[in-house]
């Protein structure tokens, strides 16, 4: 490299490969900037940065599988769910996380911040004066605005004490106010992650990308150019890239974009989720060829987080599993289909659900299919069995797959499936809400 601020001749580590290959190894001298910036800041607080948020009675979204959780900005966070059967009245299960100016510093703020507004007294149980809090988000250590909500919802789990929330504000230029995150830290207390382009005139809550700077290495006598180990892998990573080089060009995100997206991308309602789902993206197949492969039960759908993860193949069976480092693959079965047993259900049962659009024509919601005859339970000696709710879902990426699992009765479950790949195929369904390929 050419030397300068970030090479000096004298800083470097010699690497041996396993081959015993020895490599002299250039490092970078690692030199943060904008502190001089940030020193001389003298604009405007945090809060008063964010006052415009609180003032004009606006409200951010994030639709999860189950909860919706609504965060009114300087007022209150919302958690609910709506139920919507046809022609009966909506019935809304809610909690409030959360309301403000309800919850009392922590620690009670010196004679000289307490003339300062309330924000900074704010500020100060989350951080030491002067100091700006950051936490790990998405691998990137990101500064962040904390407000905190108290008086929630009574959490009967903790003798009735009202729950809490904690918002971190934290800046992201291109961002709309998104709910990036919501996370319960502790028993009915909550961490909202909010990003927001307000923030950013601040220096000190500006994003700064960690630098990368390369390491250049170069071989001593008696090793070649590139480890042989190197050289292998790098043809072995050009193998696999062949069948993908059809992507079109424009396909590709650019590195620039990629660099912020990859850490902090506001998030699109109902795209990827953190608590109560997972979600996986598939490889980029034809629509087509998807959608086939989905209904002949040859491309299992999966998902779900925390201990247990399921597997879902179409017109096949719906699996629980659970892996170990120890103890292996631990699987049960939900379901497994019969045609025969899900027309049946389906006399009994909505196997469609309709929403009617504005110009009075009906398409479909949403489809339920029965998988029966899964392992016995232990709690009522009778097979497990699964109603599958397969529903479309939009989202930013066309392969992005959302699975949730829920269990009304001792082992009887509903599982959801949401994915854009459902939503081509939804009006194929048939009386049985059966699906085929669209013609």
């Amino acid at each position: 490299p050419t030397t300068g601020v970030l090479y000096k001749e004298d800083n470097y580590i010699i690497m041996t490969t396993v081959d015993k290959e020895k490599y002299k190894c250039m490092l970078p001298l690692i030199a943060s900037g904008n502190e001089e910036e940030e020193k001389d800041y003298k604009g405007p607080t945090p809060g008063e940065l964010l006052e415009p948020l609180f003032k004009q009675s606006s409200c951010s979204y994030r639709i999860e599988s189950y909860w919706t959780y609504e965060v009114c900005h300087g007022k209150h966070i919302r958690q609910y769910h709506e139920e919507k059967e046809t022609g009966q009245k909506i019935n809304i299960q809610e909690y409030y996380l959360g309301n403000m100016m309800m919850k009392n510093p922590l620690s009670e703020p010196d004679q000289e911040e307490k003339e300062n507004s309330k924000d900074s007294a704010k500020e100060a149980t989350v951080a030491l004066p002067g100091q700006i809090p950051t936490k790990n988000i998405e691998g990137q250590m990101t500064p962040y605005y904390p407000v905190e909500l108290g008086n929630g919802t009574p959490c009967s789990l903790r003798q009735n004490r009202p729950r809490s929330s904690t918002l971190l504000y934290i800046c992201h230029p291109e961002a709309k106010h998104e709910i990036l995150s919501v996370a319960e830290v502790t028993t009915c207390e909550y961490e909202v992650v909010i990003l927001t382009p307000l923030l950013c005139s601040h220096p000190k809550y500006r994003f700064r990308a960690s630098p990368v700077n390369d390491i250049f290495c170069q071989s001593l006598p008696g090793s070649p150019l590139k480890p042989h180990n190197l050289e292998q892998l790098e043809k072995q990573q050009e193998t696999l890239k062949m069948p993908f080089r059809r992507v079109k060009e424009e396909e590709m995100p650019s590195t620039k974009e990629e660099k912020f997206s990859s850490i902090h991308k506001p998030v699109a309602v109902g795209s990827h989720q953190l608590l109560t789902v997972g979600t996986t993206h598939i490889s980029k197949l034809t629509d087509e060829q998807l959608i086939k492969e989905f209904l002949s039960g040859s491309y299992c759908f999966h998902g779900g987080v925390g201990w247990w993860k399921y597997e879902f193949c179409y017109g096949k069976y719906v699996h629980q599993y659970h892996e170990d480092k120890e103890s292996g693959k631990t699987s049960v079965v939900v379901g497994t289909w019969s045609k025969e047993e899900h027309m049946e259900w389906s006399r009994k049962n909505a196997a469609r659900t309709f929403y009617l659009r504005e110009d009075g024509t009906q398409t479909v919601r949403m489809v339920s299919h029965f998988y029966g005859n899964g392992d016995v339970c232990d709690l009522t000696d009778k097979p497990r069995q699964v109603t599958v709710k397969l529903k479309c879902k939009e989202s930013d990426s066309p392969h992005a797959v959302t699975i949730y699992m829920l269990e009304p009765h001792s082992c009887q479950y509903i599982l959801g499936v949401e994915s854009p790949v459902i939503c081509k195929i939804l009006d194929t369904a048939d009386e049985y809400g059966l699906l085929s390929v669209p013609s």
